[in-house]
């Protein structure tokens, strides 16, 4: 009996591997002069040493990215296996170990080196009211604060900066000075973006404009952590695991029985995962690739496997980029240049002069160097450690009564134990922060919501309850108030509706 043989994959002739081998070589020493030139446009010693440093690093990430795009690395589909049952170990199943004297082995890393530019905020994201006039970064001070008063503990929290959140973060952290925490920053590097088409970097000088420059991505991480020096002063102070979350993640919390476990397993890097939900299809997910623990991102997903890679049946979990890491073991892979993490090529369009032009940023992302290190592992926690806030919908979400605070912890409310939380679409009124706080000045509450969907100018009166799915949608040149008091429940409201108070 015959069988149809699988189509051969389309492979790359000799004479193409020539060119782009050649081509390669050509971009790369035109990049390395480009390179040079700017270092000489650095006049103080000590700060052309950190640049030359700097671009260097940049340097072997540009060649990695040359070398990749002309042998066409791409993952083999058909290698991609599920984790074993060892590579992804459920948090219920942890043991109570309840160490306490772990604490003095851990520093905490929160990555704020975001703008809060995607919610009309100026500087850095970390620095929006999100919840009874705290910030993100008071809630992150007030966790770890708590934490030190209630185990007599002094472990401390690293903030990443970029060039863009950096002066505006040293002048907001003056404030925590009397708490009983110590907060310390670095910057991660600062790359040059480069032409689209003749691969050259777009800055003339070290000091050219902000535009020319782009952070590269929470992946550079383990770099900046050492060059910073900070790394060494953690290791002299007894610590060896650093937790690392995003600083937007509300849920990203100290927890003691994760870190016991790292610390009995003896594994290197610990990533927190949680159950894809239909909102979550896009997010990484941890692989067996060859025998290896992987993180698959949607971008290095070939097309015709995208719709596979978004099945919740697959793959059932996805990477909240909460992350335990061993600091000795990132000290031993940096300094042996051993790291390389999957490139994230990131096109952007930029202002130059009165033109705009098209440009490259070569990102990496911190948990793709999951693979490098030893005993790593993933761990499925409840979903409540994973409450990022990207928009102002999640903003509803987290300043909702849903959630109480609690030592600068958001916890859910009882009653929605078990169930998901309530989908939430706010449209393009409400894309700002200044929008949304306009509109809906006065949270409504929405304990018993599933979905919500809002478009168009629309705004809620004071103790509005939405119940079920509600939908209102404004059409252009009208307006909906929804009085207060109101109740909604199951409900679509459509057209006009203005109340007058009397």
């Amino acid at each position: 009996m015959s069988s149809a043989a699988a189509p051969k994959k389309h492979q790359k002739t000799q004479s193409t591997y020539a060119f782009d081998t050649t081509a390669t070589t050509v971009a790369a020493s035109q990049m390395r002069n480009a390179l040079n030139k700017l270092a000489d446009t650095v006049e103080d010693e000590e700060k052309q040493q950190r640049f030359e440093n700097e671009m260097d690093s940049f340097f072997s990430l540009f060649r990695r990215y040359l070398t990749e795009k002309a042998s066409g690395t791409t993952l083999d589909w058909e290698k991609i296996r599920s984790p074993s049952a060892d590579e992804v170990v459920a948090y219920s199943k942890l043991p109570e170990l309840e160490n306490k004297n772990n604490l003095s082995k851990l520093a905490v890393l929160k990555l704020n080196g975001g703008l809060g530019t995607s919610m009309g905020c100026v500087g850095p994201k970390s620095v929006i009211e999100v919840r009874d006039g705290n910030t993100f970064l008071d809630l992150s001070v007030r966790q770890i604060e708590h934490l030190n008063r209630h185990y007599d503990a002094d472990v401390p929290l690293l903030l990443m900066n970029s060039f863009n959140t950096d002066k505006d973060t040293e002048k907001i952290i003056k404030k925590y000075q009397g708490h009983r925490i110590r907060v310390k920053t670095f910057n991660q590097s600062r790359f040059p973006r480069i032409y689209k088409d003749s691969l050259l970097p777009v800055p003339e000088s070290y000091d050219d404009s902000l535009e020319s420059w782009y952070p590269p991505g929470h992946g550079d991480l383990f770099e900046s952590l050492v060059q910073s020096g900070e790394l060494d002063a953690l290791l002299a102070q007894g610590r060896e695991i650093l937790f690392v979350s995003n600083g937007d993640n509300l849920g990203a919390t100290v927890d003691t029985k994760i870190l016991d476990h790292m610390i009995e397993t003896g594994a290197e890097y610990i990533m927190e995962l949680t159950d894809k939900t239909r909102a979550d299809v896009k997010g990484g997910t941890l692989i067996n690739y060859e025998g290896q623990v992987r993180l698959l991102e949607i971008a290095q997903v070939p097309k015709e496997h995208v719709e596979e890679f978004k099945s919740i049946k697959k793959f059932k979990y996805f990477n909240t980029n909460n992350l335990w890491i061993n600091l000795r073991a990132i000290k031993e892979l940096v300094e042996s240049n051993a790291i390389e993490a999957e490139i994230i090529p990131n096109q952007k369009t930029i202002s130059k002069g009165s033109s705009d032009i098209n440009v490259l940023q070569l990102e990496t992302a911190v948990g793709a160097a999951i693979r490098h290190f030893k005993g790593a592992h993933g761990v499925v926690v409840p979903r409540s450690r994973f409450l990022p806030v990207k928009t102002c919908s999640d903003l509803l979400l987290v300043k909702s009564d849903l959630f109480y605070l609690e030592s600068g912890a958001l916890k859910l409310d009882p009653t929605r134990d078990g169930f998901a939380n309530p989908l939430i679409k706010l449209g393009s009124h409400f894309k700002k922060v200044s929008g949304f706080q306009s509109r809906i000045p006065h949270m409504p509450k929405i304990l018993e919501l599933d979905h919500l969907t809002i478009t168009g100018n629309v705004t809620l009166g004071r103790g509005v309850t939405l119940k079920g799915t509600v939908i209102i949608v404004c059409n252009d040149g009208e307006k909906i108030d929804i009085p207060n008091g109101s109740i909604l429940e199951n409900v679509v409201v459509t057209g006009n509706l203005t109340i007058l108070e009397h």
